[in-house]
């Protein structure tokens, strides 16, 4: 008897921990470098800082950034989306709805009661991913969001949620043989310079395009914020999708840099919510640098790697 309750106690504690996915799985491809064994970075030592929230499906991480800023994060899966719970006196926005695989409509029901709209940072798949559940969404209207809008099918979707691209138990009702990226319906379009009131809180929308067409930054000028998207993030910038454009991200780069001193901290889409603004002035430098063939690459899945000092940028 002592020895099944042992046994039992260890099944428990496995149960709590991430298990990393066998050698057999398949690697994570044109992601760049030194993504082999990605999930040995986690916890990542940013995270700490923040007082982490227990809701109910716990293929979620949600913290308190600020009193009125919730990240919802999933480190589950190889992309490690960031999305945001922005709380107005009026209404809540949520910036992106993440890969889908969890019920973020759920976590946001316990986090608020306020009415939710949905804004989205583009329309990459791990961003849109839980759009489907919500009413009231608002996106930038361009051809590859409309495009996008319509979902996209296991047989193309099933790649991010096979071999390396999850370490850690999904839901019990995510089912991957049959995991797609669900069409969804704008409610509003909005454009750049746009003004969203929650209420106490007063948003900019920037259109940044770049990593794709549709890809936008939101600025918080009175709290000298700004959700950067996958415009920037503390590692490797893709620039080297077919619907990306590096002349197109370099612009982008250089408006973003003219809101360094305006802002204090970005809150990025991908793996730390919290870095300094001065990240803007390196982007649009970097890129430049690439632009004027100034910097020495390594190829990497068919693209060529630029290495900066705490990020790098993929290009073909």
């Amino acid at each position: 008897m002592k020895v099944v309750w042992t046994l039992f106690i260890l099944f428990l504690l496995m149960g709590c921990t991430h298990s990393p996915p066998s050698a057999a799985k398949d690697r994570v491809e044109n992601r760049g470098t030194n993504k082999e064994n990605w999930w040995d970075k986690l916890p990542r030592e940013a995270w700490k800082k923040f007082e982490r929230l227990d809701v109910a499906d716990d293929w979620f991480e949600v913290y308190q950034i600020t009193p009125n800023i919730v990240a919802i994060y999933e480190p589950g899966q190889f992309e490690e989306v960031i999305s945001y719970l922005i709380l107005g006196q009026e209404r809540a926005l949520l910036w992106d709805t993440g890969t889908g695989i969890g019920n973020i409509k759920q976590v946001v029901n316990q986090l608020t009661d306020l009415d939710i709209t949905v804004l989205n940072s583009h329309t990459h798949y791990d961003h849109v991913g839980g759009n489907h559940q919500f009413e009231n969404i608002y996106n930038i209207a361009t051809t590859f969001t409309k495009k996008n809008m319509k979902g996209k099918p296991h047989d193309i979707a099933k790649e991010f949620v096979e071999g390396d691209w999850i370490w850690k138990s999904t839901p019990a009702d995510f089912h991957k043989d049959t995991y797609e990226s669900k069409p969804f319906t704008p409610t509003h379009w909005i454009k750049h310079g746009d003004q969203i009131d929650l209420g106490g809180i007063e948003l900019t929308v920037l259109h940044t395009p770049g990593h794709t067409p549709d890809a936008i930054c939101l600025l918080d000028s009175a709290n000298r914020l700004l959700f950067s998207g996958d415009t920037f993030y503390p590692a490797p910038l893709y620039a080297h999708f077919g619907e990306s454009s590096v002349d197109t991200y370099l612009e982008s780069a250089k408006l973003l840099a003219t809101y360094q001193d305006s802002v204090d901290y970005l809150l990025p889409s991908h793996n730390e919510p919290w870095v300094p603004s001065d990240y803007l002035g390196k982007m649009a430098a970097a890129f430049q640098m690439i632009k004027d063939g100034n910097k020495e690459y390594v190829e990497t899945d068919g693209a060529k790697e630029y290495a900066f000092d705490g990020f790098s940028i993929l290009v073909n």
